[in-house]
């Protein structure tokens, strides 16, 4: 038999102060059985990061681990066109190779204790892709995962290359660094 997801449910409360943007999101996130907690942790900051910019009401967390053609996050509009692809993780050059041609934009987080390696690895094939790498300190991402709860609220601020995410007795600062940009 095989073990279901774990779901998990969020209202956050993301005040990106870069860009004027202020709202109330609420997310139901299924924890796949293979996932930590740190990486989902990951894929919900990574959705407040985007959602000043990508139409949230759009942008939706896909099967992730249990659907290898998919991202962890996208953005489809409603002529199904692909818009967004949001990895999570350190992937293949293959793997996003093929996103940048099936979508507008690709995004790719890493945040574990191997980015470094997997960046030294991979930075000479991705530099020749239109792809954004950004990196996440890991231990902050440690940090982060003890915010988690079944049902949780939480405030996210969002500032230059920086989180702080406060839960209610508890607070987390997440800063990430961008190894390699294809904004215009």
């Amino acid at each position: 038999m095989a073990i279901k997801p774990t779901i998990y449910k969020f209202k956050l409360s993301v005040s990106d102060l870069d860009h004027n943007y202020f709202d109330t999101l609420n997310l139901t996130v299924a924890l796949h059985p293979s996932e930590t907690k740190e990486r989902m942790m990951v894929r919900v900051l990574v959705f407040c990061l985007h959602a000043f910019k990508d139409n949230e009401k759009l942008m939706t967390f896909t099967k992730g681990l249990s659907a290898i053609d998919e991202p962890d996050i996208w953005l489809r509009g409603l002529d199904d066109q692909l818009h967004l692809w949001i990895d999570v993780g350190e992937p293949s050059f293959e793997r996003i190779k093929k996103s940048c041609r099936l979508s507008n934009k690709t995004y790719v987080y890493s945040f574990n204790s191997k980015s470094n390696a997997w960046w030294k690895q991979a930075q000479a094939q991705f530099s020749t892709l239109p792809v954004n790498v950004l990196n996440f300190d890991w231990q902050e991402i440690q940090s982060l995962s003890t915010l988690l709860e079944r049902k949780v609220e939480l405030s996210v601020t969002l500032s230059g290359e920086s989180a702080f995410v406060a839960a209610e007795h508890r607070q987390a600062e997440v800063n990430w660094q961008t190894l390699q940009s294809n904004e215009d």
